[in-house]
């Protein structure tokens, strides 16, 4: 019997297929490394072709590595021949023997993010550029994107002219590329980007490895972005047997610079190629695809297919609507419960959420119930780096002896005061036996500390003060906002405006939303009982052993499976966001849906969706529609626990507006809020593009720019005596002037 036959008819004809450019359109759980796999074999024991001509190329070490190894058990002797390698390590080999062309020397340097960070702080000392204003992360990460686009520095300083702040990175850009030449390294987006750069330069070293790789096979296809296209490209010219493997509808990273153009518009780059779609999938029921495919089956920009199944029926997929989002995680926590009783192993279950924040009630529940959990790309809610940074605030405001609390902060946002300066004052208070805070309060006094260190000391000292007159005065959701808005911290995030940032600035609203859940459950609420109830969560052991439920992202699910998977928040304004609805094109939303698509075919036999009617958002109660999501789904398949007036059989795209409800302390009565279009002002602000407004700690200023952010507004206002500001309503709390 031959190793081929265990293969199906598609899976067949993409093995044997190998002239020529080749789409293989690979649906999830269709067997795609087994065809690539089988595809190496029969190039090298059938076409006698040699191993040392193919060039198996994906994106990460660990997809790399398993590829490997079934190559090498597969063939045997020989194998080791074939590079089999992720786009980066493929580049730093090329690089390695002919960089020298481009003026660098062969033993150049590999620069990871804390290099970056470093020479990009040198560039911001010599230019003269305010951190604050532009800070670094938000710098590297333009460039980064940048690169990915195949966008020189000059390119990019052309394209920006007339914007200050894009002028100040392209300033930055030239510059971090000299400071690289000068050191002989390069990033890890340069080495992608020097290979092609280094390919249409010097034609005689592009003949080189177009004359080695005479088969090139590309795995998630659908990932890749431009200048990854452009390698590839360069590289399968002179042979044209280019075979990609992807799946358009599992293409979730446009957010990190991957173009789903790249799979879609394939075979207009390539005239002759062929398609071969893998739609037989071997994971899931059929109530489970057929949930899939008609969710996916309403976005436009698709290649078209349809997943199928020799599987059995299964059950039906599962959708809840609770109360509100902590029914929800109770009542999965119970459900989770209730499977395991019945046979399954925590670990044979995964609660997938849209965002890293959805995680902290589950982790909540899971705990009260003492099931067994792990995060997977993630750490623990409480552990998170921002998480931590604001308690520690709060701590010191309810404790002024917290010395540990007050050294994570003093320089966080950062405000200019080194680790010299905090080494002195913790010197003073131990000679003295004073607190840290103490010592603080009597910089002043402290010897070999310079004047400018300690007037930044004592500008925190003053901070801390207001800080304390909101604690004594004002409720603990207002000191939430105060800690976050008069700290600058929220405005650091936002003026980073990266990914990771955003993604920060959620979990605080999070935080926030723990904070109004705390005291609407307490008749007398205090900082020291809030602090006291989180660190009691916080501190139970997170019970990480090998059977636990695996709590992650969507995203950082890609390319797994599990027998049960639970996807809460399954409703418009959470999955999908906000973002995606008000876009003004489809492209955010469709990418939303093929994210909802990549969760539901996680699952192998058992999938639970849920939503609920009220959900705390940024602190407040707010009231949504169940997902557009669930309303695709064919209700042949669909075991739904719904009110009728917020799940209704008509048209899917037409969906009532969200509700909500404004803070019980605020004395308003429910109120209706149209969440509007891209550009246009919302009703929750009293302010509009043009208008004065007045900040608390920034002062009068005027509003340049309103855009929508999710479930926020990112407001860019032009300050008389600060310049422009960039940060989100609901923390800027600004006022209009009349």
């Amino acid at each position: 019997m031959s190793i081929y036959d265990t293969l199906n008819s598609q899976q067949k004809e993409a093995v044997f297929c190998t002239e020529g450019p080749l789409l293989l359109l690979a649906g999830a759980g269709s067997g795609k490394t087994r065809v690539l796999v089988h595809r190496i074999a029969y190039l090298i024991e059938e076409k006698g072709i040699n191993p040392w001509n193919i060039l198996a190329i994906t994106f990460t070490n660990k997809a790399a590595g398993e590829m490997r190894e079934r190559v090498d058990d597969m063939l045997g002797y020989g194998s080791d021949s074939v590079w089999v390698s992720t786009f980066h390590s493929a580049c730093v080999r090329i690089l390695r023997r002919h960089i020298n062309n481009l003026g660098y020397e062969n033993n150049f340097s590999i620069y990871d993010s804390d290099d970056q960070k470093k020479v990009i702080k040198e560039i911001y000392k010599r230019l003269n550029i305010d951190s604050k204003q532009l800070p670094e992360k938000a710098a590297i990460n333009s460039i980064s994107k940048a690169k990915e686009q195949y966008q020189t520095p000059d390119e990019y300083k052309s394209e920006t002219m007339g914007n200050y702040r894009e002028e100040q990175i392209a300033r930055i850009y030239i510059e971090y590329q000299k400071q690289l030449k000068n050191s002989n390294a390069l990033d890890f987006d340069d080495l992608i980007m020097k290979t092609v750069e280094l390919f249409e330069r010097f034609p005689e070293v592009l003949n080189v490895w177009q004359d080695r790789f005479r088969y090139i096979m590309v795995d998630e296809y659908q990932d890749t972005n431009r200048v990854q296209f452009l390698l590839l490209k360069k590289l399968s010219e002179r042979y044209r047997n280019l075979c990609v493997v992807g799946d358009d509808d599992q293409s979730v990273y446009g957010f990190r610079g991957a173009d789903i153009r790249n799979i879609l518009d394939f075979e207009n780059v390539y005239p002759d190629t062929r398609v071969i779609k893998l739609e037989q999938n071997y994971r899931s029921t059929k109530c489970i695809l057929e949930a899939a495919n008609g969710v996916i089956h309403h976005n436009y920009g698709r290649k078209d297919k349809t997943l199928w199944t020799e599987n059995e029926d299964g059950d039906k997929v599962s959708f809840i609507q609770y109360q509100d989002n902590y029914e929800e995680a109770n009542g999965i926590a119970g459900i989770i419960e209730e499977i395991v009783s019945k046979g399954l192993k925590y670990s044979d279950i995964a609660i997938l959420n849209r965002t890293n924040a959805q995680s902290r009630v589950y982790e909540e529940k899971l705990m009260i119930r003492n099931i067994p959990y792990k995060i997977i790309g993630g750490v623990n809610f409480y552990a998170r780096m921002e998480i931590k940074d604001v308690l520690a605030y709060l701590k010191l405001l309810d404790n002024p002896l917290d010395d540990q609390a007050v050294k994570r902060i003093i320089n966080v946002p950062r405000r200019g005061i080194g680790q010299t300066t905090i080494g002195r004052i913790q010197n003073y208070a131990l000679i003295r036996g004073i607190g840290f805070m103490d010592a603080i309060d009597m910089v002043e006094d402290i010897p070999d500390i310079s004047g400018a260190a300690k007037k930044k000391v004592s500008a925190f000292a003053d901070l801390i003060d207001e800080l304390r007159v909101c604690a004594e005065n004002e409720d603990l959701c207002t000191l939430f906002d105060c800690v976050v808005n008069d700290t600058g911290y929220s405005d650091a995030l936002a003026l980073e405006g990266t990914e990771e940032a955003k993604e920060r600035l959620e979990n605080l609203e999070e935080l926030k939303n723990k904070i109004a859940a705390y005291m609407e459950e307490n008749e007398h609420p205090t900082l020291s009982g809030l602090l006291e109830e989180i660190a009691l969560i916080a501190d139970i052991d997170s019970m990480t052993g090998d059977d636990a439920v695996l709590i992650m992202t969507i995203h950082s699910a890609k390319g797994l499976e599990f027998p049960c998977v639970f996807m809460g928040g399954m409703e418009d304004g959470v999955f999908p966001g906000y973002r995606s609805i008000n876009s003004e094109t489809e492209d955010e939303l469709e990418e939303e849906r093929r994210l909802c698509y990549v969760g539901i075919t996680r699952a192998r036999q058992l999938l639970y969706l849920s939503a609920a009617k009220r959900r705390m958002m940024n602190g407040q109660t707010q009231y949504n529609r169940v997902s557009r999501f669930v309303h695709e789904i064919p209700p042949l398949v669909l075991q739904s626990e719904v009110e009728e007036d917020t799940f209704s059989s008509g048209s899917p795209m037409h969906f009532a507006p969200s509700y909500q409800l404004k803070s019980k302390d605020s004395g308003a009565d429910f109120g209706r809020t149209e969440h509007m279009s891209f550009g246009t002002q919302s009703p929750a602000l009293d302010y509009e593009e043009g208008d004065r407004v007045r900040h608390i700690k920034f002062g009068a200023g005027r509003v340049q720019e309103i855009v929508s952010a999710g479930a926020d507004y990112e407001v860019e206002v032009l300050f008389e005596k600060y310049g422009v500001k960039r940060m989100f309503a609901s923390f800027a709390q600004l006022k209009k002037e009349e």
